[in-house]
């Protein structure tokens, strides 16, 4: 493996930062993690990842990589208490208003909590003979060269000491949605990077509540997308033998209140029964626990003119999407993956320009699919080309064909899951099964069982 230097910096923990870290921890000598928070000694939320008390997915995809680069972590999770799955076979979905039909799939997920997905991460990660922690480091800002052309570092406080500099042959921002990055780079002459925002007001609540395995009919996870009327959405996902976390809210406002009383209602009003039995019937083992998402949000760093070596940005400081969607795990995954493979190919010749480039396209699917997805909603404001009408449409014919056919049901989450792209729902064959699942359904559920069971 071609050395790219001495010392990588990357800048955040979270699994976004511990996944980029591993990626460079193959070409650089050491690998300095910094983290603002301070690690828990068990697998808990913490304070530096605020929406960690809620449910989270990991996407096929996401574990597919983070499996490649820790052999054996899918069977550590599990150990733990989590819970291996089909994603299309053992998950229960609803979207655009109908259940998906159920089908076998060689897609694997695992259900853990956020704090156990990052943990078993974390400790894999620092298991690593090249690579190092610093806790309560609070990161100021950027060493640059004289002419400010590369970046040499950064400036930090650690455990609220006096500053001092920490020197590197590349300095990686994996510090999330807050990134500073914009900022420093202007301080240092650069262009800020252009932005796109499509404006949601995202909210949800989340309880823990106690599970019995008869819950959801055996399913392990139940999945609500946002549709008309309300445009509510909700997850109830296993998170250990005994323990579900339920998390419901909606768009723009309409949050889940915290009141038992309410917060039942707002799970009645959901297309399901499901939730709202969880939560009326379950023995709460938990707090309310609330969290808000404003807006997508997408920074264009692959456009700017001009950029400092040895510097990278990262994760959701690159871009960041409805939290509902469980993507962002999943990007960032694909993102380190795309790093090992720029740094294998030509070290850090160029590096910044040819990472951009090359995670441009791993951001365009997941961008595409979250903010389509939202401007279906009539009150979000965004541009909706033809394209974006078209593919809603389609997307929506598609559901009420795959109530009833399991390999359209199983197709959809290839690609939901960042498994297979877009295009793959326009093959001919797909959009066959689509026309005739909708022409079936016109003439009723009867005929419509008895033609996707001949398809």
């Amino acid at each position: 493996m071609k050395r790219s230097g001495e010392h990588a910096i990357v800048i955040g923990a979270s699994m976004g930062g511990l996944l980029a870290a591993r990626a460079v921890s193959e070409f650089y000598d050491n690998v300095t993690v910094l983290e603002r928070d301070a690690f828990p000694a068990s697998d808990v939320p913490r304070k530096g990842v605020p929406q960690g008390r809620h449910a989270h997915g990991l996407l096929a995809r996401g574990r597919d990589v983070i499996e490649a680069f820790f052999p054996g972590w899918t069977d550590e999770v599990v150990a733990s208490g989590g819970r291996r799955g089909d994603i299309a076979g053992d998950v229960g979905w609803i979207g655009h208003g109908v259940t998906l039909k159920s089908a076998p799939s060689d897609m694997v997920g695992v259900l853990a909590s956020r704090p156990a997905l990052e943990g078993h991460v974390r400790r894999r990660l620092l298991a690593l003979s090249n690579v190092r922690a610093i806790e309560n480091c609070t990161v100021q800002g950027l060493v640059a060269t004289n002419d400010n052309g590369a970046i040499q570092g950064v400036r930090v406080r650690i455990n609220g000491g006096a500053e001092q500099e920490l020197l590197a042959d590349l300095v990686i921002d994996a510090a999330g949605r807050g990134s500073s990055s914009p900022a420093w780079l202007e301080g240092l002459g650069y262009a800020p990077p252009e932005e796109e925002r499509i404006e949601i007001g995202i909210g949800y609540t989340t309880r823990l509540y106690r599970r019995h395995p008869t819950d959801l009919r055996g399913k392990v996870a139940l999945v609500v997308a946002g549709s008309g009327p309300n445009w509510r959405n909700g997850a109830v996902l296993y998170q250990t033998e005994d323990c579900w976390i339920v998390s419901i809210g909606g768009y723009l406002g309409d949050h889940a209140p915290d009141d038992e009383q309410m917060f039942a209602a707002y799970a009645r009003s959901l297309p399901t029964s499901d939730i709202y039995d969880i939560v009326s019937h379950a023995e709460p083992v938990s707090d309310f626990v609330s969290y808000r998402f404003s807006a997508n949000l997408r920074r264009r760093y692959e456009r700017l003119p001009r950029f400092p070596k040895s510097y990278l940005v990262f994760g959701d400081a690159l871009c960041s999407f409805n939290p509902v969607l469980g993507q962002g795990m999943t990007v960032a995954a694909q993102e380190a993956s795309l790093l090992r493979e720029c740094l294998a190919e030509a070290g850090d010749t160029d590096l910044a320009r040819r990472f951009f480039n090359a995670v441009q396209g791993a951001i365009d699917i997941p961008w595409d699919i979250a903010v389509g997805n939202d401007l279906r909603h009539p009150q979000v404001a965004g541009p909706r080309s033809a394209k974006v009408k078209f593919i809603n449409w389609y997307i929506g014919k598609l559901h009420r064909a795959a109530q009833y056919d399991g390999k359209l049901a199983t197709a959809f989450l290839q690609v939901a899951n960042l498994k297979a792209p877009p295009e793959r729902l326009l093959h001919p064959a797909i959009v066959l099964r689509v026309m005739l699942g909708n022409l079936a359904r016109g003439r009723g559920d009867a005929a419509t069982t008895k033609m996707s069971a001949q398809t």
